[in-house]
Parts: structure tokens; sequence; C-alpha cells
């Protein structure tokens, strides 16, 4: 299978006097949901304004781009592709021009079906120009006869399997959908006579907006001079299908995600893993930043101290200039570096949020140990990935993650740990639900660790 996946944020706004700069706003909110491209198109009610390139928002976008965005609604998009190319072609928002009038689309998640409903289409006359499963959506709009782009955006999303969360603008309104099963997240907010949209609310936070509620799994909201309207034509009796890495690794640690908070979740992870797995140490040591809340829930519930044995720098860009002279664990060194003495003569836990291939975990520990560590026990907040994520988040083929091939002891010796222990599906489960205002216990994809996939998979 051809995997058309993207990790994406998304940020829209409806019916403000500085709708480009606060989607410029929310987009550096939601910049750790993709760092490789990002775009905003604005509206005036007459026309669509477009801006976006490769990079970062803040080196995308300067004031005189921002002032070129006219108009009192935008959406936006930052992207990091897991497939195709990095060019501007792949970048959204798409903004293309059809029979109803102008309209760009930006998109978070993947569909499981496009390479099928690509083939049709090209047998049926479609062009693609881009690398990315949301043209497909866009190639089914303008095949529907439907007269209105609401029943439009209803007949082409029956079509497609997976995930998608979706923002829609027009030149006089913005349509936002989720999928059926709620696999990515959607948050709905307010600012004053103004709507917002977002993938998180830490964005929200940063503008000032007030949350409302989330997109519902199914839910179709159209936003225009009128107010706000809903329809749930996309609900089924499917079970809700909502990413449990959102809360292990993706976002943000100060957002709400599938009703509850991030930070509190991930705290509840360390602490059920100090109850699943409980050893003597010294110090509880996250490694920054995806293990830090994590890390400071184990250290309370073992009442072990934590410290900071490694430091994160966080100006690392996405290349770099290898120096000729061979210096070990370069890449890993560039991003992380080791407190000697923190660690020196000490026995440490170290936390992370997952093993992927292993290879950056084994060279963390071997910096922990050359700072003097006498011994280092990893403790992951997750259960092993096991399998390829097909839904929009970055894992690689399953034949490249090293718990598909290998045992916990033998990914233990492999990354030269002392011990290691992953918290089991169960304490997973348990510590997601613990802090939702929902009942979402068995609401959750967990197919990265079982291979169990709530939806049909083209051939893989």
């Amino acid at each position: 299978m051809a995997k058309f996946k993207e990790e994406c944020g998304l940020f829209g706004i409806f019916n403000h006097p500085e709708a480009a700069n606060l989607t410029y706003l929310g987009l550096h909110a939601l910049q750790h949901r993709g760092q490789e491209g990002a775009g905003i198109v604005s509206s005036d009610e007459i026309k669509l304004y477009t801006e976006k390139g490769i990079g970062l928002v803040s080196d995308i976008f300067s004031k005189e781009k921002i002032d070129k965005l006219q108009g009192n609604s935008a959406i936006g998009h930052v992207r990091y592709s897991t497939a195709g190319s990095s060019d501007l072609a792949n970048t959204q928002p798409i903004y293309v021009t059809s029979s109803m009038g102008k309209m760009a689309i930006a998109h978070n998640g993947n569909l499981t079906n496009a390479n099928k409903l690509k083939k049709h289409l090209e047998q049926n006359g479609a062009i693609f120009q881009t690398d990315s499963d949301t043209e497909v959506i866009i190639h089914l709009i303008a095949k529907s006869k439907k007269k209105s782009f609401l029943d439009r955006i209803i007949f082409a999303l029956k079509k497609c399997e997976g995930a998608y969360s979706l923002l829609f603008l027009m030149k006089d309104m913005i349509i936002a959908a989720r999928d059926p099963r709620g696999f990515r997240p959607l948050v709905l907010g307010t600012i004053k006579n103004s709507y917002v949209l977002a993938s998180e609310t830490c964005a929200f936070d940063l503008v000032e907006a007030e949350t409302l509620r989330e997109i519902k799994a199914g839910e179709i909201v159209t936003i225009n001079e009128k107010g706000i309207s809903s329809c749930s034509p996309l609900e089924n009796q499917n079970k809700k299908a909502f990413c449990i890495f959102e809360h292990i690794y993706f976002s943000r640690p100060d957002s709400y995600v599938f009703g509850s908070s991030v930070y509190m979740t991930r705290k509840q992870l360390g602490r059920q893993l100090a109850k699943e797995h409980p050893i003597k140490a010294d110090y509880v040591i996250p490694v920054p930043d995806s293990g830090v809340a994590s890390a400071i829930g184990y250290s309370e519930e073992s009442r072990i101290p934590l410290e900071l044995g490694l430091l994160r720098n966080h100006y690392v860009g996405r290349t770099f200039i290898e120096p000729q002279q061979n210096i070990r664990n370069f890449g890993v060194k560039l991003k992380l570096n080791s407190i000697k003495e923190v660690l020196n003569k000490k026995k440490v836990i170290v936390i992370d949020d997952s093993i992927v291939r292993g290879t950056t975990c084994r060279k963390i520990i071997k910096m922990i140990k050359d700072a003097g560590a006498t011994e280092v026990h990893v403790r992951i907040s997750s259960p092993p990935t096991k399998d390829s994520c097909y839904y929009g988040i970055d894992t690689p083929d399953k034949s490249d993650l090293i718990a598909n091939d290998l045992s916990v002891e033998q990914i233990r010796r492999y990354i030269l740990a002392d011990s290691l222990g992953y918290l089991s599906l169960r304490g997973l489960r348990n510590s997601v639900q613990k802090f939702s205002k929902y009942n979402v216990k068995n609401n959750y994809c967990v197919a990265c660790f079982t291979s169990k996939y709530p939806t049909e998979i083209e051939s893989r």
C-alpha cells in the first residue's frame, strides 16, 4: 500500500477582522503537528487569497504576506508528510476553482482507501497534481452532481474510509468535518462573535478563544453569516476509534483532547507505569520533551526524585552538516546532552513515551552510561509498538519496528538497558479514561499495539 499519511494541524476562523493574523498565530501553536510546510487561505467574501511555503510557520509568513491575506475568514494548515515529496504542491490548504466557485481544503489524517479511489478517478479522466490523498476528496467533490457545497462534501466523504478531520473554506463560509470514528481531534471555539476551529485547544489559548466543544465523530458543521449549523450524515454504528497516540505523544501537553487533559493523562501513564514496573533507583530521568509528564507521574508514585539528566537542544533544524571527523552518536548529541553531575555513579530510571526502531534509545542509554550512571532502567509509557499506523501518525513499516521482531528481553539487551518495562494495554486504557469526561476507555484505536485495525486496510 502506498502511504499518503500526513501528520498535520488545522486552524480556521470565521468573521474576524484579523482572520489571517490569528490563523498565523494558531498555526504557531500547532507547529508540533507539522514542521515541513504551512499555508493559509483567506476570504473577503469575493475571492480567496493564498500564501504557503516550505519550512516553519515563522519562516514562511512575513508581515507583508499576512497583509496580502485579505478578508474576515481563513483556514490554515501545518504539514509533516510521511509520503510524497516535500514540495510546495503538497503543502496545504489546497486551493481549487470548481464549477461552484473557488474552494480551499485542509486535511489532517489519512484515507485508507485512497489508492482504490484514486485509481477509479484516474480511469474516469481525473488528473492529479499532488501526492496527497486530500486531492482525492477534491476530485470526489467535483464529480458530485449535488447542488450545494455541503451536499457535494457529504457525497465525497461517504466514499472515504479512514481518518479525516477537514476544513473547507468557500468565499462565504467554512465547513468542518470529522470522520465517523473520530480518529483525529477537531475542536470548536469562539472569540466574541467569531467562530474558530483547531486540531487542539492549545491554539485557542494563544488567540484567547473560548472552547465550546469537540466536533463530533461523523459530524459536519457549517459556519456562515447565519451562524452555525450541524448535521451528522456520516454517523454510523461503528465503535469510535480515537487515536490513543494523541495522548501518549502527539498532542501538546497543554491541550484537551478527546475530552481530557493531555498533561494529566500523561502523568497518569507514569503513575500506572510505576505501579506495574517498580524498581529501586536514585533518580527518575525523563527523555525530553516527550517523557517529561510521565516521568513526573512515575516520580510522584514511586517517591523517587525527578532529575533532569538529559537536556534537549530546541534549536536543531531539519538538516545539518556532519563533521568529517567521526563523532559517535552525532545525530542524538545534536538533540540531547547528558548532565554528568546528575548521572555520575547513580542508578537511574529513564522514562520515554515509546521505542520505535530502538536505535535512538540505544544511543541515549549509551550516553547516560558514558556519563557515569551505574544502572539504567528504562520504562516506556505505552505498550510495545508492533505495527504501522494507517490513520495519520508517522510510524515506520512494520518490518522496521523493533517490537515486531524482538521480545521485551531481546529489546532490553539491544538497547543496553539493565531492565525494561512497558505499560500494559489495560493500564493504558484505564489511564486515558481516568481524566476523561466521556466513557472512552474502549473507544480508542490501539492498532499500533495490537495489529487489530478498526477499518479495512488496502493491501499492506
